[in-house]
């Protein structure tokens, strides 16, 4: 197994929630030298440092200001998101069906619904709680790291029809299972009971939680010659990975180089620490203003930078070679797809896809371009909504993969190793 493949297993298995994708981002970043900055305060910035900026928790952004950096020089920037389609948990969660304890939930993104059915299911993410000022709460990560969930099927011979296709509803169908109530559950609090033993805190400390539902699987290696990664949340912590490798281990001199690995891309991006907003260009225009240039300087910057937009893109599947594209098609472990439509889902034009072209050829990083169906409408990406407010060339890529949004994925054990590597050569090429 090689390491690209062992750090991918490593973060699918550590990223249960965008809290804890940060998290463990922040922990790489952290050993290779990068500065955590806080985004309320005034910055002093060095060249050739390296810093980070934690965006309200579910949110990352990394820069290295290179030795050789001067005005004129642009960014270069790769983009990726932490979220992942799940199930959260709605505020008053605790719902009694005759002795059955259950949780009151609620669908978040585009799961494939019946995928996280009968499988053991755990909960992690952030809680607030109770501080010694108002306007700051205390807040701590939590993960239960075992099952404690489940949501069964109804039996086929009560349902004849599931083989047919099922509608599933999302306040009937998806409420999973905690436990028994006469196994000493308090029918109004059993979950906030298990949350405050979990984080060993009194239950009216807890203010409020943001809680995800996660599958707890172990990634692992699939296929007679371990062709395949199965894994939970691929979409889009392989890209995420990605993004971290390249900022890394790239080592060009000149410009400045930056990742921004943001939330709530799967319901749209329009949050504060969403792509659909200004935070990166805040950032980024406090970062060139912190080093005594101008606002002008800063714009004329931005217009002369590169992006690139990291995330997975459909591989054609065995079973329906039909739902793809008749000519521009991508198989698991062809390489890194580079993703291109015309109405601007994914942000991509030819000279920057001449780019991306070029760095693959010196690295011998093998590539194909992907479209969808004409028929098919496919799903949008952070490109176009990143540039509206940074505008500058841009270029969308990912890996190939099969059951993208199901509560576990696939990919081709080969792409991560590509995929990073082409990010390197993004942060190295002059």
């Amino acid at each position: 197994m090689t390491k690209d493949i062992t750090q991918l297993l490593e973060a699918t298995n550590r990223g249960v929630s965008p809290y804890h994708t940060v998290s463990y981002g922040m922990e790489l970043l952290r050993k290779e030298g990068f500065e955590e900055l806080d985004i309320t305060k005034v910055w002093a910035i060095d060249y050739g440092k390296k810093y980070m900026v934690n965006v309200y928790g579910t949110t990352l952004v990394a820069f290295k200001v290179n030795k050789g950096f001067d005005y004129g020089q642009g960014f270069r920037i790769s983009v990726a998101h932490t979220d992942w389609p799940c199930l959260r948990i709605k505020p008053n969660p605790e719902v009694s069906t005759g002795a059955y304890a259950k949780l009151n939930v609620e669908v978040y993104g585009g799961p494939i619904l019946n995928t996280w059915l009968d499988r053991p299911l755990s909960v992690a993410g952030r809680v607030s709680l109770k501080g010694e000022n108002i306007f700051s709460p205390e807040t701590r990560l939590v993960d239960f790291k075992r099952p404690i969930l489940t949501i069964p099927n109804v039996a086929i011979h009560m349902n004849r029809q599931v083989n047919q296709g099922v509608e599933l509803n999302p306040q009937i169908d998806m409420l999973p299972i905690v436990g028994l109530l006469e196994d000493g559950l308090n029918k109004d609090s059993f979950f906030l009971d298990a949350l405050a033993n979990e984080l060993q805190v009194n239950k009216q400390d807890i203010l409020d939680f943001d809680l995800y539902i996660y599958n707890p699987e172990e990634s692992c290696m699939v296929g007679i010659n371990n062709e395949f990664i199965s894994a939970p949340r691929l979409d889009n912590i392989t890209s995420c990975v990605a993004c971290l490798n390249g900022i890394i281990h790239g080592n060009r001199e000149e410009g400045i180089d930056v990742i921004a690995l943001f939330d709530n891309e799967e319901c749209g991006s329009q949050t504060k620490q969403g792509a659909d907003s200004v935070v990166l260009s805040n950032i980024l225009e406090k970062l060139v203003t912190s080093m005594n240039r101008s606002r002008s300087q800063f714009m004329d910057m931005v217009m002369n930078s590169f992006m690139i937009s990291v995330d997975v893109a459909h591989a054609i599947h065995p079973n329906h070679n039909e739902k793809c594209d008749i000519k521009n098609q991508i198989t698991m472990n062809d390489g890194v797809a580079i993703k291109m439509e015309p109405n601007q889902r994914y942000a991509t034009d030819s000279s920057a896809v001449a780019v991306v072209e070029g760095i693959c050829k010196k690295y011998d990083i093998p590539y194909k371009k992907f479209s969808n169906r004409s028929d098919i409408r496919g799903g949008g990406t952070l490109s176009s909504i990143t540039c509206s407010t940074l505008p500058m060339k841009t270029v969308d890529i990912g890996v190939p993969m099969l059951a993208m949004h199901s509560s576990r994925e696939l990919m081709g054990s080969k792409d991560q190793e590509r995929l990073n590597a082409l990010l390197v050569g993004f942060f190295t090429e002059q």
